[in-house]
């Protein structure tokens, strides 16, 4: 890579959750919803892309807006918010974006020449009588379409799953005919919901909502985001409407599932719901999926993890980390803003965002360039970075601010031993503090824990 690459993959200050990734002409265009910091809803914003080269993932470059709100004209005041969308490429050439608003059972459909926008509404998923899919007796409410084609057909998989909700079956794929928008084969139930799952294969990982559909060799797999809402996992087909098979789990943004630096059911972050997909960059497949910040469910960051097939298709579920498309570890040299934290946490246990617990926040408002940092970082506040190529490191530092006395420990694992301190005392601008250390050379994580009196914020730190 030219750039080293973090996690999240965009600017602090940008908020796409619902990660659906593709390779168009060299480059990785990211297609998601567009939450709002502060907002107190998902998906505000209208949609935009981002793109990087492939050889080059940690230099992506802003596309600007490629779909508003009040284009579909079920929504010319922007009352409604434009959930997850999904991206293919039509029989034609063109790129079709599918996307449904949020208080309409309805899947619409845009469509550009160009990958980067902008884009222009089509119509609504129809059947051959021009009933729209989701308005018919029987049909099932549409959400976070995911769509694949091949040849003139394109396989649309749609569903929302919530628990006690025995209304709702599970993710179904409908058939389009070459025009994008008329249905061809009616919906099929393809893999089930938490009502339905006993005795398939798919208990305990029902499926909940955020289809999303890729194709490797002649398998297909469902991507999705299973009941407890942290996770994505996969399922597999030979036929894009056949029942899938349940495979797994690919990435949880809490590292539940986990345990090889802790115990397995141990949550490593604060959560919440999941969204993304998989995709071949190069030689290598990456999973993108999306983190929560702001101590809410409504400022999702997008992040990503290389991934492994094994000689069967199956895939390992993958740690979450601070370094997911930089191809390798970070150097352990200059200095990092702290909201790259892939694991934070504190002595109580908690899996999900609340208040009350360590936050990664920005100053300013939505769109600022204001440097984000973490917050609320009381006794046993832990951040964790993973993972650095540690070379030659003879000291480390901490940028922080608050009112609080105390220390930051410093450790290269999990909860291991204390390898150095960092004093922290009350200041209410951001003020350095450093503390020698002696660590191997070779590759490590960084974990830095606040021990003390008061609240603490940590913006960055620094490798000397």
């Amino acid at each position: 890579m030219k750039t080293q690459a973090f996690n999240p993959y965009l600017p602090y200050y940008e908020y796409i959750p619902d990660g659906e990734p593709y390779v168009f002409d060299g480059r990785v265009y990211i297609y998601g919803s567009h939450d709002r910091y502060n907002g107190p809803v998902f998906c505000m914003n209208d949609y935009v892309t981002w793109s990087a080269p492939v050889d080059d993932l940690g230099n992506w470059r802003y596309e600007g807006v490629i779909f508003e709100k009040t284009q579909d004209p079920a929504n010319p005041d922007g009352a409604m918010c434009l959930y997850a969308p999904d991206m293919t490429i039509g029989p034609d050439g063109k790129y079709y974006l599918y996307y449904c608003l949020d208080k309409i059972p309805l899947v619409s459909v845009a469509v550009c020449d160009s990958p980067a926008g902008k884009f222009q509404f089509l119509g609504y998923v129809h059947y051959k009588d021009g009933t729209r899919l989701g308005e018919r007796a029987g049909d099932e409410p549409q959400f976070d379409p995911g769509v694949i084609t091949e040849g003139d057909r394109t396989y649309l998989y749609t569903g929302f799953c919530g628990q006690g909700d025995k209304s709702r079956h599970g993710s179904f794929c409908t058939t389009l005919d070459k025009d994008m928008l008329t249905i061809i084969e009616e919906p099929v139930l393809v893999a089930p919901g938490v009502e339905y799952c006993k005795g398939t294969g798919f208990e305990g990982h029902a499926f909940f909502e955020a289809s999303s559909i890729r194709k490797r060799g002649d398998l297909y797999y469902l991507i999705y985001s299973s009941t407890p809402m942290h996770e994505l996992c996969y399922a597999t087909a030979k036929n894009p409407r056949d029942k899938f098979t349940y495979g797994g789990v690919i990435v949880s943004n809490v590292d539940v599932g986990i345990g090889s630096y802790k115990e397995k059911s141990t949550p490593a972050a604060y959560g919440a719901n999941n969204h993304g997909s998989i995709v071949q960059i190069g030689d290598d497949w990456y999973i993108f999926y999306h983190r929560h910040t702001n101590g809410t469910w409504f400022a999702r960051q997008g992040c990503a993890e290389k991934i492994a097939f094994e000689a069967d298709g199956s895939i390992p579920q993958v740690e979450i980390t601070s370094c997911g498309l930089n191809g390798g570890p970070l150097a352990a040299k200059g200095e990092y803003p702290a909201y790259i934290a892939c694991n934070l946490f504190t002595d109580k246990e908690q899996m999900y965002v609340a208040e009350g617990f360590p936050r990664i926040m920005q100053e300013g408002r939505d769109g600022d360039e204001e440097l984000s940092y973490i917050s609320a970082m009381v006794d046993s506040a832990t951040a964790g970075f993973k993972y650095f190529d540690f070379a030659g490191v003879k000291s480390i530092s901490v940028e922080t601010r608050g009112y609080a006395s105390g220390v930051f420990e410093v450790r290269t694992s999990y909860k291991g031993p204390v390898i150095a301190e960092i004093p922290v005392e009350y200041t209410n601008i951001w003020v350095k503090g450093s503390a020698q250390v002696a660590v191997p050379d070779g590759v490590y994580p960084l974990y830095l824990t606040f021990r003390g009196q008061g609240t603490v914020q940590l913006r960055k730190f620094f490798f000397d």
